[in-house]
């Protein structure tokens, strides 16, 4: 997975509350291989109505999402980030989000922007029945659009996350060297507390 610390991108408004997992990808698609992509089955079910703002002509290769309040909840399924990440987009804004989504979003190199709603709001209007480009800056906690700028917070190490391409397998090699210094001391120290290791057993 490839890290960001900045990103620049056509902007979409999706201003409902509430989208959970079970919206961005409904569970039938779930058994297609992931080689295939799941971004096309992307909000799928919300799209049948011609109106739905993905379906607007100027939406077309967004790549960044303006969604209303807990965005994300319900299920804990990854492919509804399968999907997101499938489909182009690289952020998602909102109020707030579900929590496994968050971090599944991360591992994903999707980043989970939180602002408050009146925030939110203010993009949505701007964004109104047309889509805009939006600056992004994870590491400064900055977003523009045009003339408006908010700062937002991403923890510290879904920062790291984001910036250096890791889920938590990545995360966790990163601290390899200090997690066998540690485990060496402790054995030296506490022996006792370590299994026995037994002779491997030569005879025939």
């Amino acid at each position: 997975m490839t890290g960001w610390t900045t990103h620049t991108g056509r902007a979409v408004s999706l201003p409902i509350d509430g989208i959970d997992t079970d919206q961005i990808i409904p569970a039938r698609f779930m058994s297609q291989p992931r080689s295939k992509g799941y971004g096309h089955f992307l909000l799928h079910d919300l799209r049948d109505d011609s109106d739905f703002p993905l379906n607007n002509p100027a939406a077309k290769g967004a790549s960044i999402l303006v969604s209303g309040r807990n965005f994300g909840s319900g299920s804990s399924r990854e492919a509804a980030v399968y999907a997101l990440v499938d489909a182009g987009f690289r952020a998602v804004i909102a109020p707030s989000f579900g929590d496994i989504f968050s971090s599944n979003a991360v591992n994903n190199g999707l980043a989970p922007v939180q602002l408050a709603e009146e925030e939110v709001n203010a993009l949505h209007r701007a964004l109104s029945n047309r889509a805009m480009s939006v600056s992004l800056d994870i590491q400064k906690g900055r977003l523009t659009l045009g003339e408006i700028e908010f700062g937002f917070h991403l923890d510290p190490v879904w920062t790291q996350k984001l910036v250096e391409g890791w889920d938590d397998i990545d995360l966790t090699r990163a601290w390899a060297s200090k997690i066998a210094a540690f485990r060496s001391a402790d054995r030296a120290g506490r022996d006792w507390a370590w299994p026995k290791r037994q002779a491997k057993d030569t005879a025939h």
